[in-house]
């Protein structure tokens, strides 16, 4: 005979392991941890003798060639499984500008002009060091200038311990306003042959899936082939199809209504309380996207063969990586403090009273690290897997990883000072 309370507890296993796995999906930590890892594991393949497996498999094509979309798995998972990414981008982006972050302009315009001089400046030191190089290389001006949330967040989870709170507040904001910008630039400056009759159609079935969530429909039948049909258009028409992905996050609506709601929760009273469909879509696809469709993208796009000493050599004497590491390790904290230095000295910008300038300092740095639309937008600009993207993969990584080591070992101080402080004012009030 079934003992009842160990037949209740296995039952439950599942549920209970599905939670735990949402959980950790949801930390900032954990979410940098598996990017990481498969950064790690992608630069093992791509050096060891696993090398032709591993570029085999990243080349393999697959998809109906009639309808164009007959891809290699590494760009299915730059142009399909980051759309999903940028979908979740979206949907965070529309829930700050409505309800969130962004909706006082007050509060969020020194962060959001901090965002700009960390995309301008990069931009500028890039520029003006592969000037000289010619036309091609000055292609990439704006692999430098993309702050990737997820490892920037991490950086900032690890060691944001007695750091204040507003700290995660700012550079939530700024990397957001940061990805709006790189969406806008990716889909201004690196459109190939922009074929506008697919852009247009690809708006019918945009306006039809928004037309269906305004109205509270969320059935995956109805919304998923208006989903993919937007894409493969916008894939069609020379946009990047990452594109489509934050067109479709737009359209969602975020204020719960009478028809388009989620119940989150309910009061002690038993009310329930509703959220729009921004929270739930995004917390339902930000489980996949941090999951699988980063980490995926991450392996495809990170395996680049260094070459060993004489590789790595010839890679640190192109200006192309030069220009991406000194824009994202030098660039990005320049642009980033001196902007809100410079303008918080205006009466129309103000620095949370708890911020102080080493903290700032410190942010500046771990937003230098530009990964995941740094190496998509290398792709876009000198072609996946040519010897100038090769060179931009090892300048991403090593502006990075100097850039989040500088930052982290800056807040770690930081942090440790404000703790210490916090501590002797405890022992003198008792």
């Amino acid at each position: 005979m079934t003992d009842p309370e160990t037949s209740s507890s296995s039952s439950l296993a599942p549920h209970q392991l599905w939670r735990g796995v949402r959980e950790s999906a949801r930390s900032d930590a954990f979410g940098g941890g598996l990017l990481l890892a498969a950064t790690v594991f992608a630069l093992f393949c791509a050096n060891t003798p696993a090398v032709d497996m591993y570029e085999s498999l990243r080349d393999t094509k697959i998809g109906p060639s009639a309808l164009h979309l007959d891809l290699s798995l590494g760009q299915w998972a730059a142009d399909g499984l980051l759309a999903i990414f940028f979908f979740v981008v979206g949907l965070e982006l529309k829930e700050e500008f409505v309800a969130g972050k962004l909706r006082d302009p007050k509060t969020a315009a020194l962060p959001i002009a901090a965002a700009a001089g960390g995309v301008v400046v990069p931009a500028v030191i890039y520029t003006l060091i592969t000037t000289s190089s010619g036309g091609e290389a000055l292609q990439g001006w704006a692999i430098p200038t993309a702050t990737d949330i997820a490892f920037a967040v991490a950086v900032l989870a690890i060691v944001a311990r007695g750091l204040p709170s507003a700290l995660r507040v700012f550079l939530l904001t700024l990397a957001i306003v940061d990805d709006l910008i790189a969406i806008t630039i990716i889909a201004v400056f690196y459109a190939e042959g922009l074929q506008l009759q697919w852009l247009l159609l690809a708006l019918v079935p945009l306006v039809l899936f928004a037309i269906l969530v305004q109205r509270g429909v969320l059935t995956w039948w109805l919304l998923g082939p208006l989903g993919l049909a937007t894409w493969a258009l916008v894939h069609l028409s020379g946009i990047h199809a990452t594109v489509a992905g934050v067109l479709l996050g737009f359209t969602v609506p975020v204020v719960a209504t009478a028809r388009a709601r989620v119940q989150s929760s309910t009061t002690q009273d038993g009310e329930p309380i509703y959220n729009g469909f921004t929270a739930y879509l995004a917390d339902q696809w930000g489980i996949f996207s941090t999951l699988v469709a980063v980490p995926v993208f991450a392996f495809f796009s990170a395996g680049v063969t260094v070459g060993g000493v004489e590789g790595m050599s010839k890679a640190l004497a192109d200006p192309i990586t030069l220009g991406i590491i000194v824009g994202l390790v030098v660039g990005k904290p320049i642009g980033i403090v001196g902007t809100s230095f410079l303008l918080s000295r205006l009466p129309s910008f103000k620095l949370d009273p708890s911020l102080r300038w080493p903290d700032m300092i410190g942010m500046g740095f771990v937003a230098g690290v530009g990964f995941t639309v740094s190496l998509l937008v290398g792709e876009l600009a000198f072609g996946s897997s040519s010897v100038a993207d090769e060179h931009v993969k090892i300048g991403v990584l090593l502006g990075s990883f100097a850039a989040a080591v500088c930052g982290a070992v800056i807040l770690g101080i930081r942090g440790r000072q404000l703790g210490s402080a916090a501590t002797g004012t405890e022992a003198a009030s008792s």
